[in-house]
């Protein structure tokens, strides 16, 4: 149950943790906690299952080891950028360029403040339902769809507008 998911499970802790290394712990530990739970947890959908515990114990993590600050990050952008150009074999000035939005995006998704930046990780980059994120974070639809919207506003206000 938790194994097919381990991919989301690392994506969203990296982009909460903004760090390789801190988000292979925290997989790690939501991972034991998740393994520790199956005798007695009833999982009807699994994907979001995990990935609320990869939340909770993020956040935990981040608790412990990281100052709390609100940081306002465009990586979106990049993100799809660099997707379409390694798609159609860039050339090198495209591939610099494409770097530089990636990096430009995953900079401006870093600096989104935490709850706006992991309903747009779950939504646009793990392709995640509105149902599932809502169940993950413990929140209504309706507030994450106002967190999506808010959260792409931000990346809209520090990229430019999406042409």
């Amino acid at each position: 149950m938790v194994l097919p998911h381990l991919d989301d499970a690392y994506g969203l802790a990296r982009w909460l943790t903004g760090n390789r290394t801190d988000a292979e712990d925290v997989v790690q530990d939501a991972c034991m906690r998740a393994l520790a739970s199956l005798e007695t947890a009833v999982v009807e959908r699994p994907r979001p299952w995990v990935l609320t515990i990869v939340r909770n114990t993020a956040f935990s993590w981040l608790a412990k080891n990281r100052p709390r600050a609100v940081v306002l990050t465009s990586d979106l952008q990049q993100q799809y950028a660099a997707t379409a150009l390694i798609d159609c074999a860039p050339d090198p000035e495209e591939a610099m360029i494409a770097a530089a939005d990636e990096a430009a995006l995953a900079s401006a998704i870093q600096a989104l403040p935490l709850n706006f930046r992991e309903v747009i990780v779950m939504r646009d980059i793990n392709g995640m339902s509105y149902r599932e994120i809502a169940a993950a974070i413990g929140a209504p639809q309706g507030t994450v769809m106002s967190r999506l919207a808010r959260a792409r506003a931000h990346l809209v206000e520090k990229l430019g507008s999406p042409a």
